[in-house]
């Protein structure tokens, strides 16, 4: 499995599906770097200062994005051996409109039916780098669309329910409400529901600065689960920066 991703394609994937904001910032260093060769002393300590506090940011992120997603061992999916056996018969992956993972998972429960939900919305989820995204990712074979509060599959029928980066998406508080109960409608009584997401903690904003506020804190994922009647059966750090929740009835 580990040959099933290139050297450098997380932090890679990142830089390209949002290559506007670093050709952005590459002109604005560009300014300032400018403005540093100008004769006027006080000018040039001022360029370096903000050049620096522009450079920093973008280098320190870019680099936990690289651990996490290049060196760390999260797409081996080693964090959940401990859950595979030949009992699941039927594995759920969903998806909002960028699927790294299904051919993973596939992998990983060969034996298993895999079903792939994509909830993308392009009238909701405007990001430019999701429209990229979907352009270099063509969607798993069999990939079905739906709609978040709609899953088209009978009930108590999924024995694992995989949701990797992608609860987030959905920003209006109520709509997770109900698509964790749906969820929760589709999974057996003996299976899990797995949420992998990066936090609104320390951690992150360490990382990525003021983009972490579009990460959701832990007490607002355990009022959701809460709220759709789920349990924390299980919460695990896969990195300090990565959270997974597995989640029962």
């Amino acid at each position: 499995m580990e040959k099933m991703r290139q050297p450098f394609q997380g932090v890679w994937n990142i830089v390209r599906f949002n290559r506007q904001f670093y050709v952005l910032s590459g002109g604005f260093l560009l300014l300032l770097l400018l403005a540093a060769n100008y004769p006027d002393a006080s000018l040039q300590i001022y360029s370096l200062i903000v050049g620096l506090l522009v450079l920093l940011p973008i280098i320190i992120s870019l680099a936990v994005s690289y651990y996490v997603y290049d060196l760390s061992g999260l797409y081996q999916l080693k964090w959940i051996d401990d859950g595979v056996t030949e009992e699941q018969h039927l594995i759920v992956n969903i998806n909002a409109g960028f699927d790294e993972t299904s051919v993973l998972l596939q992998h990983k429960f060969p034996n298993a039916e895999l079903m792939v939900f994509d909830f993308y919305d392009p009238e909701k989820h405007t990001e430019v780098s999701i429209k990229r995204a979907r352009k270099a990712y063509p969607p798993f074979p069999g990939t079905k669309t739906v709609i978040t509060g709609h899953m088209p599959i009978a009930d108590n029928v999924a024995d694992k329910i995989f949701v990797i980066f992608a609860a987030h998406e959905i920003r209006n508080e109520e709509e997770r409400i109900i698509f964790f109960k749906e969820l929760k409608r589709i999974m057996n009584p003996a299976g899990e529901i797995i949420i992998t997401e990066h936090l609104r903690d320390l951690p992150n904003f360490m990382a990525y600065n003021i983009g972490f506020i579009h990460f959701y804190s832990k007490p607002t994922w355990q009022h959701i689960f809460q709220s759709a009647g789920l349990t924390v059966k299980k919460e695990q750090k896969i990195t300090p920066f990565i959270s997974t929740f597995i989640l029962n009835k």
